[in-house]
């Protein structure tokens, strides 16, 4: 499984991907920069004008290597994928599961269950590791929010109540999310979610990583069989992948969020590192958007012991671990879909 760890980012502008054998062949201007056997990869996202030889995303559908191709800045805007493979009877499962509102409110409780528990643990390290920096007092009283939530969330069996309980929640969390950021940096404030396109540096940072953990969430459900389109909490849309957006719920805060934080805190990002533009949408510039690549990757390489199954897994494996207990949960192979949530 130590493939899935490793995805190709391609950030150059005018770079042109080519197949050789059985590598990837990165060349800019006509000359060669690198070649990587495909064997070792999960994915390649190619970001701006970045071009693909046809014999090489040929190979790339047979061998179940997704690619994407995103904006310069990050904006998805397809993926090339070959013949779905899976099993069809798991399929057929999940979609009937879809259809049943009340197994679909089960499944939506238990992915928002996992990403507010992860939220709680995000504000309890910041209230450990930096007392003197933030207002310990208002993150307890988010985390008194949360944790009513949870107990709201145990018995619900509506979906748009659930999705309220959701939505409450997560206002609650970002409402205190600027107490996580230490750094001296004004240039960092939050002061609250936004969105297509992000109007200020955080909110710039948090959707890129976002997109990232997306991108292999979605390719973790593929590898698993499942639809990545079919999903539970999210309401199914033509080119959304609600199954993939259902699961980056649970690590919405314990990657993405985490990782942003720590690019700020650390001094990692800086404030010209980013462009406004005319409209007032924020962007990274192309330094920004690599330091973000490699700290990500670094992350995904990271271990720890997946707190269900009891075994030590590097970080970029937990969603394909979720992914099949969550096939084997539909299937009917065990009573309940386990949500990851880190302690």
């Amino acid at each position: 499984m130590k493939k899935h760890l490793n995805t190709l980012f391609v950030t150059t502008q005018g770079s042109y991907l080519s197949k050789e054998g059985e590598c990837v062949v990165i060349l800019i201007d006509r000359v060669e920069k690198t070649r990587i056997p495909l064997h070792l990869l999960n994915g390649i996202l190619c970001f701006g004008q970045v071009s693909c030889s046809p014999f090489l995303l040929g190979h790339c559908a047979e061998l179940g290597i997704a690619v994407t191709f995103l904006t310069e800045y990050g904006r998805f805007l397809c993926q090339m994928q070959g013949p779905v493979k899976g099993n069809i009877l798991l399929r057929r499962a999940q979609y009937r599961m879809a259809d049943n509102y009340y197994q679909t409110a089960i499944l939506a409780r238990l992915f928002v269950i996992g990403k507010i528990g992860n939220a709680r643990v995000t504000l309890s390290r910041t209230m450990r590791d930096h007392p003197e920096k933030t207002d310990v007092a208002k993150l307890k009283s988010a985390q008194h929010v949360l944790a009513g939530c949870v107990r709201r969330l145990q018995e619900a069996t509506d979906q748009e109540l659930i999705r309220g309980i959701e939505g409450e929640a997560a206002r609650a969390y970002f409402n205190v999310f600027d107490e996580c950021i230490t750094c001296a940096d004004t240039a960092f404030r939050f002061e609250g979610r936004n969105r297509r396109p992000p109007l200020d540096r955080v909110n710039c940072l948090l959707s890129f990583v976002y997109t990232l953990t997306t991108h292999d969430i979605r390719s973790a459900l593929e590898s698993s069989g499942l639809d990545p389109a079919a999903g539970f909490l999210h309401k199914d849309r033509p080119g959304r992948p609600s199954l993939a957006l259902d699961m980056l719920e649970e690590f919405r805060s314990y990657i993405c969020d985490r990782l942003v934080l720590s690019l700020i805190n650390r001094g990692q990002i800086h404030a010209k590192d980013f462009e406004i533009s005319e409209t007032g949408a924020v962007l990274m510039n192309d330094d920004a958007r690599k330091t973000v690549l490699t700290a990500y990757q670094q992350r995904k390489q990271e271990e720890i012991e997946h707190p269900f199954v009891g075994e030590k897994m590097a970080v970029g494996l937990l969603w394909h671990m979720q992914a099949m207990l969550l096939a084997r949960y539909i299937r009917g192979d065990i009573d309940t879909y386990p949500p990851f949530v880190w302690r």
